[in-house]
């Protein structure tokens, strides 16, 4: 249904080989150096800087200037590949590809003057900096942005930042050196109006790690969600991203892609559980019969091959609409995949830990890490409720109501 160029058929397969040969192969190496205390373990810097080498660097960004490293794929373009990065949860990083950073690239792509470019978005680019998002806070429904009660002040020539943030992704990581604060400067205009977003150095005095956040009672590897103090912390006026005001809108043209790019992911990940239902039912008898044989297995390997088929034309179709007409055009299909992939990857990483059994809901296989991703999926970047209530509404406001009496024949 969606064809892709030659161009992205080649950048695909050289993904796949370099995943096949380099990557997947030392998937067992990183947990261990990781376990060994090394945030970021030596052979993930090792393979960047061999992915960087190869041009295989920054594909997620279809606004990629001709003088800024990397491929440049359209979002539909980036879809086959990101699956296959989303099949290991440190896949993206080696390419330059992943979440906080890509998002926070196209703001600064979009939003940052020329001297923040220099600054910010160059060393992001070219994979020696990494960096963080902050508009979470514990102490309100973030979901809705007006009850966020960080305050963003002018004093003089600088920006003063005044509290907590949470699930701020990546702001703990060593290399992290900024971070994209979402906070109040205006409290008494219109809701999408009070918001504005700062770049805040990660060493700026006031800024404190409160705690690392575990999710599901566990820090998962290197993705860490930590709680954040910004106690009076002062920055450069030079350092507000955008218009005064203009935080909400920038916010929901960062959240598009970003959603679209973690449903890509997922897809990815869903794939290897089905292949590694498929596996351990083959290899495991219960009463004399092998698991594959079971009635329950067949539904729960048939049923997950439906919902990521269905789920992945969804994404496709919300890729080709945010390239041909934009984020706003696109907003109604990227609630829709939120919503839908978010359920998916839910159920089939359930379905894998109940065939996998015992050994589910261990750490020796993927099952269990993938079921506490998905289910927190279904809250980060929006929670399903929010996406079904824009969902909702945006149809109503799509559908033509003429002519339905001609249905009935009352």
């Amino acid at each position: 249904m969606f064809e892709l160029p030659d161009r992205a058929l080649k950048v695909r397969a050289q993904v796949e080989m370099f995943f096949q040969e380099q990557v997947l192969p030392n998937n067992r190496l990183w947990h261990q150096q990781l376990e060994q205390g090394q945030v970021v373990p030596d052979i993930e810097r090792s393979l960047r800087a061999q992915a960087q080498g190869l041009g295989l660097w920054n594909m997620a960004l279809p606004q990629l200037a001709d003088d800024e490293p990397g491929l440049r794929l359209s979002n539909l373009e980036f879809t086959p590949v990101a699956e296959i990065l989303g099949r290991l949860s440190w896949g993206s990083r080696v390419f330059n590809c992943h979440a906080p950073d890509v998002p926070n690239m196209e703001l600064l792509q979009r939003f940052a003057t020329p001297d923040q470019r220099l600054r910010w978005l160059m060393p992001l680019l070219e994979g020696n900096t990494a960096s963080a998002f902050a508009m979470t806070e514990p102490d309100v429904a973030s979901s809705d942005p007006s009850n966020l009660q960080t305050r963003i002040v002018r004093e003089g020539d600088e920006w003063v930042v005044s509290g907590r943030k949470w699930f701020s992704s990546n702001a703990s990581h060593p290399d992290c050196s900024f971070l994209i604060v979402v906070g109040v400067t205006d409290p008494d205009a219109p809701k999408n109006r009070r918001q504005s977003m700062l770049i805040v150095p990660r060493d700026a005095p006031g800024l404190q790690v409160v705690r690392e956040v575990p999710v599901f009672g566990v820090l998962h590897g290197n993705e860490r969600h930590p709680e954040l103090l910004f106690d009076e912390v002062r920055v450069p006026a030079d350092n507000l991203l955008g218009e005064p005001g203009a935080g909400f809108a920038m916010g929901q043209a960062r959240l598009g892609p970003a959603r679209l790019h973690h449903c890509m992911r997922a897809i990815g990940e869903c794939e290897v559980l089905i292949a590694l239902m498929l596996q351990r039912s083959t290899r495991r008898t219960t009463f004399g019969t092998r698991v594959d044989a079971y009635s329950s297995t067949q539904q729960a390997i048939s049923l997950s091959r439906i919902e990521l088929d269905q789920a992945r034309l969804l994404v496709q179709q919300a890729a080709w609409l945010l390239d041909q007409l934009g984020n706003k055009v696109a907003r109604k299909q990227i609630s829709m995949i939120k919503v839908a992939v978010a359920r998916t990857y839910q159920s089939i990483a359930d379905r894998a830990v109940q065939i996998f059994g015992a050994k589910g809901v261990t750490g020796d296989v993927p099952a269990a890490r993938a079921f506490a991703r998905a289910r927190a999926f279904r809250i980060y970047d929006g929670p399903d409720e929010v996406h079904l209530q824009t969902i909702a509404r945006l149809e109503a406001a799509e559908q033509s109501l003429e002519g339905l009496e001609h249905y009935y024949l009352d």
